[in-house]
């Protein structure tokens, strides 16, 4: 990056010596020597154009991509309408960047409303953000959101996504807040050790629904432990189940959260996604980031403005509560095209056909000697119990079919969308059976 930075070498070492550094690599110094490159990479003599396009290939084809999947675990395989990205790959699109200058930005504000809108309905909250990078990064957020000098306790159900408690760590480490993670009972969180764990400093707690387990939450006592004791609820949601589950906003989240990957973005090797973000009234203004509003001009026409900012992005960056300098607006834009495209029905329709299909699978992999895990209801992910995950997955994989994510050896988490059909459960019922006759 030195290139690019407008200072010379001596305003460098200036700078170096000002933080109480030597050089360079003493700034860096707690990185191990281990992995700093000493010499020349290993790389071949360069070759034609097509040489090297040929060799690239030939390495992108070891890629094995399942045509055949039956795992999810916060990335899930639906069907997106073409439609979807005709509109979204017009230059005018794709070359979009975010709105610094909001008044001749007036497209970009437009997709970005039209996306919060969406996010609100959805979640039935009050205000959107116009996103963040991801589901993970959303949950972190929005726990720093609720922490203030007096709430300074983090309670995370054990049930959530271990990548999202990963990071929501990661977020508490750097601030020296506390972070309590909920035992579970029968794979959900438990409500009894809850009523234990919340005290006057408790900030929030931060719930899946579904959990990581695919079971749903009883959220209304979980909601009425942490508002008696004046803490906030941040509710984790898969946006497609909102088209038939009951909101966040309905629950009396004060916050919701998510991974939008689900409404329209593909798999894409794991990227990139985007956090969603919602909020009560009362919570609008802590959001981060920024949130479009709709308005009208001096001639009474129709427009879009920059209605709130977040600190960060401008001169109060030593109040600033967050990080979030910018938003996933492509991303955004793809997912808002996508549940327009669908409609309410369409969403309901996907969102039917997923729960359905999970338990058509549950049912019949019961019978192969896959029985549920934990006797609860659950959307379209489930977890079974199997005498030797390793095998089932292998004899799975020899038929081009991505099996249940292995929690241990003796737990498969399963997985089922719209794309999959009866044909296709079947054929992993009889391979599962004839692995198990094999073995």
């Amino acid at each position: 990056m030195a290139v690019y930075v407008p200072n010379t070498s001596a305003e460098q070492q200036a700078m170096l010596q000002e933080c109480g550094f030597t050089d360079v690599r003493d700034m860096y110094r707690d990185v191990p020597d281990s992995v700093y490159l000493t010499g020349l990479l290993d790389l071949p003599e360069g070759a034609p154009e097509l040489v090297v396009r040929r060799k690239v290939e030939a390495m992108a084809a070891q890629n094995h991509v399942f045509p055949h999947i039956f795992r999810g675990a916060g990335a899930y395989n639906h069907y997106i309408p073409s439609i979807v990205h005709t509109i979204t790959d017009r230059e005018e699109f794709k070359t979009a960047y975010t709105p610094y200058q909001a008044e001749i930005s007036q497209g970009v504000l437009q997709s970005i409303f039209e996306y919060q809108t969406d996010i609100c309905e959805l979640t039935g909250m009050a205000a959107s953000n116009a996103s963040v990078y991801d589901g993970a990064v959303a949950a972190a957020e929005a726990c720093e959101m609720c922490h203030d000098r007096k709430h300074s306790r983090i309670l995370v159900s054990g049930a959530v996504d271990p990548n999202t408690l990963s990071v929501v760590r990661s977020y508490s480490f750097g601030r020296n807040v506390e972070v309590a993670e909920v035992p579970l009972k029968d794979g959900v969180t438990d409500a009894e050790a809850l009523k234990e764990m919340v005290t006057k400093d408790t900030a929030c707690l931060l719930v899946q629904q579904p959990n990581y387990f695919g079971i749903l939450e009883e959220i209304e006592p979980l909601e009425q432990l942490v508002h008696a004791n004046g803490s906030k609820l941040i509710m984790s949601c898969n946006p497609m189940t909102l088209a038939v589950l009951k909101t966040p906003g309905a629950y009396g989240a004060d916050v919701a959260v998510g991974e939008a990957q689900p409404l329209g973005l593909p798999l894409a090797f794991g990227g990139p996604y985007i956090g969603y973000m919602a909020a009560t009234a009362k919570m609008m203004r802590s959001l981060p980031g920024r949130i479009v509003g709709q308005t009208v001009d001096h001639e009474g026409n129709r427009a879009f403005v920059l209605t709130l900012q977040a600190r960060e992005q401008h001169i109060r960056r030593e109040k600033a509560s967050s990080n979030i300098c910018s938003n996933e607006a492509l991303c955004a834009m793809q997912t808002a095209v996508y549940m327009a495209a669908v409609g309410p029905e369409g969403l309901k329709t996907v969102a039917e056909q997923c729960a359905a299909k999970a338990h058509y699978l549950q049912e019949q992999l019961a019978s192969a000697g896959l029985p549920l895990a934990y006797d609860r209801p659950f959307f379209h992910e489930f977890v079974t119990e199997v005498p030797d995950a390793e095998r089932v997955l292998k004899a799975l994989e020899a038929h081009d079919i991505l099996g249940g994510l292995p929690l241990d050896q003796h737990h498969l988490l399963w997985c089922a969308t719209e794309m999959n059909t009866k044909e296709e459960m079947d054929e992993v019922i009889r391979i599962i059976k004839e692995s198990r006759v094999e073995a």
